[in-house]
C-alpha cells in the first residue's frame, strides 16, 4: 500500500483549488482590462472634453456645429476674457473663493479642536458629548426651523449664512479623532512630562503627525463650499451676493444672460452657449487643480482614520 503525504497532496492540489482572481493574469485578461479602463476614462473625459472646446469656439464654429463642439476650430478665449473683466461672474468667484477659504480655515479650527478633545479619555463628558454628536448624524431639526434659526440670528443676507449652517461635519470630526487616537502615547506622555500642555501637544505633536488626514478633511470642506448653492439659494435675496455655482444655475438652467454681456450676446460677438460652457469650466477648474495634489494623502488619511480607534 503506498502512502501519499498530505503535504504532497496539497501541493499538488494547491493551483487547482486557488480562486480565479488569485490565479496570474492573462494576456487576454490585461487586454481586457485595460479597454474597460480606457473605456471608463473616456466616458469621464469626453463631455468635460466637449465642455471645454465649446468654451473656446467661436460664434461661427458653434453655429456650424449646431450646438456642442466636439473638434476645436476658430479656438477664441473672448468669453474667459469678458467673464474675467468684471462683472456679474468675476464677482460671483470672488464671493465663492473667500467664503471657500474662510469657510475651511474656521471648519478646520472647529473640527481639530472637537477632535483632538473627544480623543482625550479623560477629557470633561467626553462620552456623553460624543454621544450627541453621533446622535446628529441620524437626527436633524430639518429645513424650516434651521431657517428660522438662521434667521432669528440676522444671518440672512450676510455671509455667514455661507459657511455657519454647513460649518461642521460630524464624520468628519469622527475620522479626525480616530487618527488623533492613534498617536503614539509615549509622545504625548512625553511632552506633558517636558510642561507642555494640550494645546501646544495639539499644535507640535498631534497635527504634524496628521498631515495626510488634515489635508484630506480640508479638501472635503473646501469641495463642499465651492460646490454648495442650496444656502445662498435660500439664505440670499441680493444678487451681487451670489456665488459662482448659483449663478452658474442661472446662467444654464435658466437661460439667464449675465450683467454686462447682453449687448456682446445680442451683437453676435459672443455666443451664450459659450458663455455657459466657460462658466462650468470656472467653477470646476479649483477642484481640478487641488485634487491631484491632496491624492497622494487620499488613501493614507482616509485608511487610518476610519480603522484605527
Amino acid at each position: 500500500m503506498s502512502l501519499v503525504l498530505p503535504s504532497k497532496r496539497r501541493a499538488g492540489t494547491r493551483g487547482r483549488l486557488r480562486p480565479a482572481w488569485e490565479e496570474e493574469p492573462r494576456p487576454a485578461g490585461l487586454t481586457a482590462k485595460g479597454l474597460v479602463l480606457a473605456l471608463a476614462c473616456a466616458a469621464v473625459l469626453f463631455p468635460l472634453w466637449i465642455v471645454v472646446v465649446t468654451s473656446v469656439s467661436s460664434v461661427k464654429t458653434i453655429t456650424e456645429a449646431g450646438g456642442l463642439v466636439v473638434v476645436p476650430r476658430g479656438v477664441t478665449f473672448v468669453a474667459y476674457q469678458e467673464l474675467l473683466s468684471g462683472g456679474q461672474v468675476t464677482r460671483a468667484a470672488t464671493v465663492s473663493l473667500g467664503v471657500t477659504v474662510v469657510g475651511t480655515l474656521f471648519s478646520m479650527t472647529v473640527s481639530v479642536l472637537c477632535a483632538y478633545g473627544l480623543s482625550r479619555s479623560g477629557s470633561v463628558l467626553h462620552r456623553p458629548l460624543l454621544m450627541i454628536l453621533l446622535a446628529t448624524m441620524f437626527f436633524g431639526a430639518g429645513l424650516i426651523p434651521t431657517y428660522l434659526l438662521v434667521q432669528g440670528l440676522g444671518l440672512t443676507d450676510t455671509y455667514l449664512a455661507l459657511i455657519l449652517p454647513s460649518a461642521v461635519n460630524v464624520f468628519n470630526i469622527l475620522v479626525l479623532r480616530s487618527f488623533f487616537m492613534s498617536v503614539a502615547p509615549e509622545l504625548i506622555d512625553s511632552a506633558r512630562i517636558d510642561g507642555a500642555g494640550d494645546v501646544r501637544i495639539l499644535w507640535k505633536i498631534v497635527m504634524p503627525l496628521s498631515r495626510a488626514v488634515l489635508a484630506v478633511i480640508s479638501l472635503f470642506y473646501a469641495v463642499g463650499y465651492w460646490s454648495a448653492w442650496f444656502n445662498a439659494s435660500i439664505y440670499l435675496s441680493d444678487q451681487d451676493m451670489m456665488p459662482l455655482q448659483n449663478v452658474m444655475m442661472q446662467l444654464v438652467l435658466r437661460q439667464e444672460r449675465p450683467t454686462g454681456l447682453a449687448q456682446a450676446i445680442n451683437t453676435g460677438q459672443l455666443s451664450p452657449l459659450s458663455i455657459q460652457m466657460a462658466v462650468m469650466v470656472l467653477a470646476l477648474l479649483p477642484v481640478a487643480v487641488l485634487s491631484p495634489f491632496v491624492q497622494r494623502h487620499f488613501k493614507k488619511g482616509m485608511l487610518t482614520g476610519a480603522v484605527k480607534g
